[in-house]
């Protein structure tokens, strides 16, 4: 019996301060200290090296989510600088040391340990077919140390849910620039303000908008119209139920110890200290 959506997407709200602290300012700096130019030289460096040395096309594809251009501005420029191989070791080791110490404590204590191995045992079990970032990082062994083994484990459910989202943004037509317009509506931001597409030029910000509008998902004003909206909790919600797939081998009681386990971890987590 697959597990409730609402738990799901819970697993969601708690792995993602977790995972996503690898693009904070301690792994930045660490890429840095190779030789990499900026944020953006680490953050491809370390999502794409679980594709070995693809071809900028290639990562466009499987991250899905950037303009044309933008990750051939990063690779393969990068691997002159680091490998995959590399990149992959340079993240690990300071994601799970930015993690550390943000939890204090929490980093050494057995309820860690528990979580850990309940989100791996997770994060091993899902299936890899139409998931390639997931696929790429399932080929890697788990760390032992708890922290590493933490993070390596969210790290591998949410990008596990990444793929499983991108494949329903194909099926429903929702390209990478369409998906952050109709995240930034979401949050009740302006899409020119959002961060994820202030890169883009206006003349193409301006046209991805007006396609969501010939649609009827964008009104004249910019907002979400009633199909809009319906739309995208569609996506949501069938994104939740393939991610929910990862958990098919916890029991509701294991998958709810995990859960109450991770709220402070994941509360620790989603502070700034760096």
């Amino acid at each position: 019996m697959p597990h409730p959506r609402a738990t799901i997407h819970r697993m969601f709200e708690l792995i993602e301060p977790i995972a996503t602290i690898t693009f904070s300012g301690r792994p930045t700096n660490a890429f840095l200290a190779l030789g990499l130019r900026d944020y953006w030289d680490g953050y491809f460096a370390g999502r794409a090296a679980p594709l070995g040395l693809a071809p900028p096309e290639v990562v466009h594809a499987v991250l899905y989510n950037f303009a044309d251009g933008e990750v051939a501005r990063h690779i393969p420029w990068v691997w002159g600088k680091t490998s995959p191989h590399g990149a992959i070791a340079v993240r690990e080791r300071s994601s799970a040391a930015a993690l550390r110490s943000r939890l204090g404590e929490l980093a050494d204590s057995p309820d860690l340990a528990r979580a850990a191995d309940l989100a791996t045992r997770a994060a091993l079990s899902a299936p890899t077919e139409g998931r390639p970032l997931y696929a790429g990082l399932r080929a890697l062994d788990p760390p032992e140390e708890p922290v590493a083994r933490l993070w390596h484990a969210t790290n591998l459910l949410r990008d596990y849910r990444g793929d499983s989202h991108n494949s329903v943004l194909v099926v429903h037509g929702i390209g990478g620039a369409e998906s952050h317009v109709l995240f930034a509506l979401a949050r009740g931001e302006r899409p020119d303000e959002f961060s994820r597409l202030r890169h883009l030029p206006a003349a193409q910000l301006t046209a991805t908008v007006d396609g969501l509008r010939r649609r009827g998902l964008v009104n004249a004003a910019g907002q979400f119209t009633d199909e809009g909206r319906e739309l995208r909790e569609r996506i949501e919600a069938r994104t939740d139920e393939l991610a929910g797939l990862a958990y098919d081998t916890l029991t509701a009681a294991e998958l709810d110890d995990l859960i109450t386990t991770l709220e402070p971890i994941a509360a620790s987590a989603d502070t700034s200290d760096d």
